[in-house]
């Protein structure tokens, strides 16, 4: 599997269409999903996949710039329902179509339609279908193309998603898959993501690669809020690791009508030439993080865009793009 830094051909998206991700406010989520993509859309190429029944919605909002791609979908979160892209040693585009099962059969779930996007991403991409009976998500890993992996013991090891695999048949699939040469297990995630709507732990909301040998970690610095000792945990298992740790300080607000927020910088993702970043409506803050990032990433130009919609709503904008390498 590539680094998220290698170039791209395009990045995938799939449109919000239903349920929790409407809400009450449908239009909230509609432009928040159109303002990412035409985000990434100066950088590079954008496929949506849109639910029919939505497709009227997504030719409103979205530049004609943007692919559009019929499926039916359950959810919107491309991350996670969409295929892991690897590269052979000849540079040939693979696909892997891990077991998506609503983030460990959750109950408010639905996943009948999503549990089939990575193969219909896949042969519009042209990939190699590499199946795996692993249940998980591409917010689930990490990887720094160099053979390292960072997951989380709450994922991979969830009873409700692989109930009888131990760390060694784990990191065997992963070894075969995405060529995983080095498993680092954290050993959970931020504190939000265990409530009701949370995906019990996912990584890429955590910590992230910048480079081999050198991650981006959230750090929560109220020590009121939970995530205060959970950050400097994770963030000292990574040093002890060998790995350099770049801290990226959460923003000032610390929860809302819920509960404690898991608002973090991490959930950004790479485009060629640039770096899509949550905001979070805090200008000292959001600039700092932007400073952060365009530092660990040089000669990328960092492009704001308001994720608070998308936190509402369960996830942040790593969770509903995933990049395309590019092949030989």
């Amino acid at each position: 599997m590539p680094p998220e830094w290698a170039p791209h051909t395009r990045t995938w998206m799939a449109w919000p269409s239903s349920g929790y991700l409407l809400g009450d406010e449908p239009e909230e989520a509609r432009t928040t999903w159109a303002a990412v993509a035409h985000a990434v859309l100066e950088f590079e190429p954008v496929t949506m996949v849109v639910d029919p029944v939505a497709l009227p919605d997504a030719q409103r909002h979205l530049d004609p710039r943007v692919e559009l791609v019929q499926a039916q979908l359950d959810d919107a979160w491309m991350r996670d329902i969409g295929p892991t892209f690897v590269l052979d040693d000849d540079g040939v585009l693979g696909a892997v179509d891990w077991v998506f099962n609503g983030w460990g059969a959750q109950a408010w779930a639905s996943w009948g339609h999503d549990a089939k996007i990575a193969a219909t991403v896949a042969g519009h991409a042209g990939a190699t279908l590499i199946s795996s009976p692993l249940v998980n998500e591409g917010g689930g890993i990490h990887v720094d193309g160099a053979g390292t992996v960072l997951i989380t013991r709450t994922v991979q090891l969830d009873g409700g998603r692989n109930p009888d695999w131990d760390e060694a048949k784990v990191e065997a699939e992963l070894a075969r898959t995405i060529g995983a040469e080095r498993v680092i297990w954290l050993e959970r995630g931020l504190t939000r993501d265990y409530d009701e709507f949370g995906t019990r732990g996912h990584v890429d909301i955590v910590a992230t690669f910048a480079a081999p040998g050198t991650v981006l970690v959230h750090r929560q610095d109220d020590p009121a809020h939970p995530d205060f000792e959970v950050t400097r945990g994770i963030a000292e298992q990574l040093r002890n690791a060998d790995l350099m740790v770049i801290d990226v300080p959460a923003p000032r607000a610390t929860h809302d009508e819920h509960g404690p927020v898991d608002y973090s910088y991490i959930n950004h993702t790479l485009v060629n030439g640039g770096v899509i970043l949550c905001g979070f409506g805090e200008e000292e803050a959001d600039t700092r993080a932007a400073q952060i990032m365009a530092e660990a990433y040089p000669g990328r130009r960092v492009v704001v865009v308001d994720a608070r919609p998308l936190f509402a709503r369960g996830g942040g904008i790593h969770c509903i793009t995933q990049q395309q390498p590019e092949a030989a």
